[in-house]
């Protein structure tokens, strides 16, 4: 049953990254969902190494990618190789051809690096010259930004924000996180034996998405999905306040994505069906960053996470 190995899998990247349980169920919703994630972070907290953990559990390979100032888009897509023996050119694939990519710091590249990485997510394809290319069939990215500096960084435009199923937030984990941690680094350091884990093949997770998308979902839910979602494009509805702080409601790839995400919650959960919390708890994630916020609320110190608490609170499930 591809439960009961996406719960083994739970558990193995929960021993090997420690204090990120939001990041660990996050990237299974997201392989679940069939979606890309953006994790915002200080340094240090185990991105890399969650993106590392999970190609070890699943049959996939993995390719980690440094965005740098003089990336170019040929270097994530691959290019077309002279060979002058015979006069031909000869197609070299780039590491957007992994079933598992991190972006690492993916603000300091140029907008058409960015550009052609979310082209990629977006179209499951990218294109060389004349020829166009399919990606793998299971193909995740999981994008990196730093918070703490943003000198000389290309922040991603609200348009190619969307096209992130979720937007994750983490940070530093606790005073005893922090000691397991010691004692894992140090078992590693000693080379300690890992613990064997059952690798889940491609199959598998592709019956567990058919699993997710075959939930049930309750109309009252699917309404509430709705609800939340129009509160952002029409706030006058709801309240002055929410009017005053939204500039644009977000598209409807946030409401695929909640019913995506909550679905998928659920299954981890081992449940049958999606419930009101399912969307509350996926909820901050995936509006987050597809929220344009006015003047007004900058002015007011306000951040994304307050006015989505605060629209929470205003719609009820039907």
């Amino acid at each position: 049953m591809p439960f009961k190995q996406f719960a083994s899998l739970k558990e193995h990247l929960s021993s090997q990254v420690i204090g990120q349980h939001a990041l660990v169920e996050n990237l299974l919703i997201a392989l679940l969902a069939n979606g890309h994630l953006i994790v915002e972070g200080p340094p240090g907290l185990a991105k890399t190494r969650a993106v590392n953990a999970l190609a070890d559990g699943i049959e996939a390979d993995f390719h980690r990618i440094q965005f740098t100032p003089d990336l170019l888009p040929a270097d994530l897509t691959g290019t077309d190789i002279y060979r002058p023996e015979d006069g031909t050119f000869v197609f070299q694939s780039g590491p957007l051809f992994r079933n598992l990519v991190l972006a690492d710091e993916i603000n300091r590249a140029p907008a058409k690096v960015q550009a052609a990485l979310l082209e990629a997510m977006a179209e499951g394809q990218i294109t060389v010259g004349r020829t166009t290319y399919p990606l793998p069939d299971l193909f995740l990215v999981m994008a990196t930004q730093n918070p703490i500096e943003q000198e000389g960084t290309y922040p991603l435009p609200e348009a190619q924000l969307d096209r992130f199923l979720m937007h994750l937030e983490i940070d530093y984990p606790n005073a005893e996180s922090e000691l397991d941690i010691l004692k894992l680094n140090r078992g590693e350091a000693l080379k300690q034996a890992k613990a064997a884990i059952d690798t889940i093949t491609q199959d598998d997770i592709f019956t567990a998405r058919d699993e997710v998308l075959n939930i049930h979902m309750a109309p009252a839910i699917e309404q509430y999905i709705v609800d939340l979602v129009m509160a952002t494009r029409q706030p006058e509805k709801y309240d002055d306040k929410l009017k005053k702080w939204l500039a644009y409601g977000v598209s409807p790839r946030a409401t695929i994505a909640l019913d995506r995400c909550a679905r998928a919650r659920a299954w981890l959960h081992s449940r049958d069906f999606v419930s009101p919390e399912d969307v509350q708890a996926v909820f901050h994630n995936v509006l987050r960053h597809r929220l344009l916020l006015t003047y007004q609320a900058e002015a007011e110190g306000l951040t994304a996470n307050e006015i989505l608490d605060h629209l929470l609170s205003l719609v009820a499930v039907a």
